[in-house]
């Protein structure tokens, strides 16, 4: 481009002869007369690029191609992999004639115009809903999240919730959040064909749904409609939520001591977003003020869905269930017994045929060992030893003077076996009372394990008895007299 300017600056500016610019330009006669035609166009292009090397394979590569473009993106096929695949088919050529097919495709894709049809929802009628990954700081350190993104479609009105992952638990703790936040339960949900929430993808929209999702729908009573596969403008509205709620609530990056103070933030600067921006198709409206309009057409939440998933867990000799790749412990009484696990956003609960076994805050690190020291303290009873090395009870949280006699016990032979009484004493006689006959030894100049036992047996000694049950046939008709004069007669016949 800069030498066709050269030579028609040089002819029709300064007035060279042909033959001068050539010499000085290094070009043909022909070459410059050919850049001097006012027709000359100087952004020639070939118009078919040849694929010498592709040759016959070239077909093949564009079925490839073609079939791709109609799968999601994640399921796509990469120019590598189609590569290998002609390789595996007898193509002998190189990787950048692949390369260069596969982009002119995709920039033909691109360039190529799609008509959508414009959609419209009526007040309380449709949600959307989609995840995205976020980065955050929590409690100090960086990490990857998954953040849930409804959309009311009628009010544009948006809500988000943080999870470290986007598991069954988190999609229905997330839709417990949205409804309580919205105050009520759209008529319809759509969603992208997640695993948590279809199971299979059958012909034209019809689809098998997870059945514990159903639940949740069948509770809430909304319906749920899947989206055609690789078709994100059926939810365009909560799709381009996500890049907006990006650039307005996660940048720069954000930093929290835990997940609640995190969604805690996110759900009053949805309020604050909506409050601050107009409706796209209502003039002087502000999607807070269109939200006020749909809340009272979306149908009112009796209760919460239970939002957890269950699984069925053999408890192992330590006392543990295996889940996540965690151990969460339970009472030593339920070793090799079978008992059902139930997984929420937050905890996770153990139960037996009776009811609640054993409860934990739910850990979301890998190979941590999540106890509670009290279910192991009744095998203490054959395992005294167990008290120093054992790793439950290690930094138990026991009262100061507990604490006191078990550091001095321990440094006396027999010691663990006075403390393990105390602490055999406690689910029974209670923390306080224990704490007392902790505060009662610790008053003597030496402590010693018959010390202990002593104060123990004591506290135990003073219990009152449990009210006797009289019968009648024992009770006086009258009660006696007191005369004291019958005494002195006494004594006088025993001076006798």
């Amino acid at each position: 481009m800069e030498t066709i300017n050269k030579v028609r600056t040089r002819y029709f500016v300064h007035s060279q002869r042909i033959s001068q610019i050539a010499r000085e330009l290094n070009l043909s006669r022909n070459t410059v007369r050919k850049y001097l035609k006012d027709d000359y166009k100087s952004d020639y292009q070939r118009e078919n690029q040849p694929q010498p090397q592709l040759g016959d394979f070239y077909p093949q590569l564009l079925e490839m191609l073609k079939h791709d473009a109609q799968l999601p993106v994640h399921h796509r096929l990469t120019a590598k992999r189609m590569f290998g695949i002609l390789q595996e088919k007898g193509y002998q050529g190189a990787y950048d004639s692949v390369q260069r097919a596969v982009k002119a495709f995709k920039n033909d894709e691109k360039s190529s115009t799609k008509a959508f049809v414009p959609l419209s929802f009526a007040i309380g009628e449709v949600c959307q809903f989609d995840w995205s990954h976020e980065t955050v700081k929590i409690a100090g350190v960086e990490q990857r999240i998954k953040v849930a993104h409804f959309r009311l479609a009628y009010s544009r009105q948006y809500f988000v919730v943080a999870y470290p992952n986007e598991r069954l638990e988190m999609l229905l703790d997330a839709h417990n959040r949205a409804f309580s936040f919205f105050g009520g339960v759209p008529q319809k949900m759509v969603y992208d064909n997640l695993k948590t929430v279809v199971d299979a993808v059958l012909r034209g929209k019809n689809r098998e749904f997870n059945q514990r999702f159903m639940a949740m729908a069948n509770h809430y009573v909304f319906e749920p409609i899947a989206c055609t596969p690789a078709s994100g403008w059926e939810k365009g509205q909560v799709e381009s939520q996500v890049k907006f709620l990006r650039n307005n609530l996660f940048l720069p990056m954000l930093s929290f001591d835990s997940f609640e103070q995190l969604n805690d933030w996110l759900a009053l600067r949805c309020t604050q977003v909506a409050d601050q921006h107009q409706h796209p198709e209502m003039n002087g409206v502000t999607v807070a003020q269109a939200f006020e309009q749909e809340k009272a057409n979306l149908r009112a939440i009796s209760m919460p869905f239970d939002g957890y998933t269950q699984e069925m867990k053999r408890v192992n000799s330590t006392s543990c269930v295996h889940m996540d790749r965690n151990r969460y412990s339970v009472p030593v009484k339920y070793v090799n017994k079978v008992l059902s696990v139930h997984l929420s956003a937050e905890y996770v609960s153990i139960y037996d045929k009776e009811g609640l076994v054993a409860r934990h805050q739910r850990c979301f690190d890998q190979n941590q060992f999540i106890y509670d020291a009290w279910h192991y303290v009744p095998i203490l009873e054959e395992k005294p030893g167990a008290i120093r090395d054992g790793l439950p009870f290690r930094n138990m949280a026991l009262p100061e003077p507990i604490l006191r006699v078990q550091a001095i016990l321990m440094k006396q032979s027999g010691g663990d076996k006075a403390f393990v009484d105390l602490l055999l004493q406690i689910p029974e006689q209670g923390l306080e009372a224990i704490e007392v006959v902790c505060e009662l030894v610790l008053e003597y100049d030496a402590v010693t394990g018959a010390i202990v036992h002593n104060e123990l047996q004591r506290m135990l000694d003073k219990k009152q008895p449990d009210d006797l049950v009289v019968s009648e046939h024992f009770r006086l008709n009258c009660d006696p007299i007191a005369d004291p004069s019958r005494y002195d007669s006494l004594y006088q016949r025993g001076m006798a």
